[in-house]
């Protein structure tokens, strides 16, 4: 109770976000639900009364970052609920590695679990009696400057890569509905965001868990499809004179449709694909959805409908089992293909 004016004092939440974009908006979406039910966020472990870690589990550095920032609140703060991939990710004996690290926390949850962080924070600091929900803004909070924003339209993969842990952690493919993303979107450009990221773990594979069903969006029906998205978000975008960025693409023959949709400069021309090798011998053995010849005849085919069109990537060299032939062959690739950034 505050002494001054006899208001009950909101409690406050700490919050430590870790991880790539996606984690990123499940932390926008626990914040969100958090302002609306009336917790404020703590600027300091010391200033929380308890603090939330979202943590990522995909390579070795992430995990340890990961333990270190969760120990690092448990030291400052000793009230610490944990969720996150890491949450979801086991040991090779099956026993959760937060809680083996880490037995004080107070709760473990895995990724895209608003419902379950926000039960465990009821539990451990009970929600006030007065939640502000006009306090929170139509797009919600943000944890990006104003100009830009995470547009997040699915959550988990149906592939199984060899070398990927993500859909064990995150699950198989969950296509949000089309009239929520373009919802989201419409609030994001009224609310000043003048560059819209798309994300997910495959934005090709938008709608493929619903069959593309059709949904509806100020009174007209609009699949739920890659393609029909990107032609709403680009109409939206020119309403608002903002620009929309297409990131993890992965090469199916539908995304030739969404090329020409780059054409006015409010979609684009870009693309995030996650390619990881070109030699169809090492994309078997990776489990890869999409063969290396394919791949270098989409991609040209792409550059003669819009010769602007730039395209970065994400490669593996030294995949076990590559030979130095299919090395060759990959770098023969980067030259065909003139990928314009890539990571290795």
């Amino acid at each position: 109770m505050d002494a001054v004016t006899g208001a009950a004092v909101a409690p406050k939440v700490g919050f430590v976000s870790l991880g790539c974009p996606k984690a990123l908006v499940d932390s926008e979406q626990i914040l969100t639900q958090l302002r609306a039910e009336g917790y404020q966020t703590a600027k300091s472990y010391d200033g929380a009364d308890l603090v939330i870690v979202n943590t990522c589990g995909f390579i070795d550095a992430a995990v340890q970052e990961s333990l270190d920032a969760i120990g690092e609140a448990l030291a400052e703060n000793g009230k610490v609920i944990v969720t996150g991939c890491l949450g979801a990710k086991k040991d090779a004996a099956g026993q959760d590695i937060i809680t083996k690290v880490h037995p004080k926390v107070l709760a473990v949850t895995g990724p895209h679990a608003v419902a379950e962080v926000m039960s465990s924070v009821h539990t451990h600091l009970p929600k006030p009696h007065d939640p502000f929900i006009d306090l929170v803004p139509d797009h919600g909070v943000k944890l990006t400057p104003k100009h830009y924003a995470y547009l997040k339209i699915s959550e988990g993969c149906n592939h199984r890569c060899s070398f990927c842990i993500i859909p064990s952690m995150r699950g198989d493919l969950v296509s949000r509905p089309i009239h929520e993303v373009l919802t989201e979107a419409e609030n994001l450009f009224k609310a000043g965001v003048k560059e819209l990221l798309v994300i997910s773990q495959d934005t090709s594979a938008y709608g493929v868990d619903v069959k593309f069903r059709t949904g509806f969006w100020n009174g007209r029906p609009v699949k739920t499809h890659m393609t029909q998205l990107v032609e709403a978000l680009g109409q939206l975008a020119r309403q608002y004179d903002a620009w929309v960025r297409l990131h993890y693409v992965y090469p199916y023959p539908h995304v030739d449709q969404a090329i020409p949709l780059m054409g006015d400069g409010h979609v684009l021309p870009y693309l995030d694909i996650p390619m990881q090798h070109a030699h169809p011998d090492v994309l078997k053995r990776m489990k890869r959805p999409a063969s290396g010849e394919k791949n270098l005849d989409r991609i040209l085919a792409w550059r003669k409908m819009n010769p602007d069109l730039t395209i970065r990537s994400t490669f593996i060299a030294g995949f076990p089992g590559e030979t130095e032939a299919e090395f060759e062959y990959l770098l023969d690739f980067l030259r065909e293909a003139q990928i314009d950034r890539q990571t290795v």
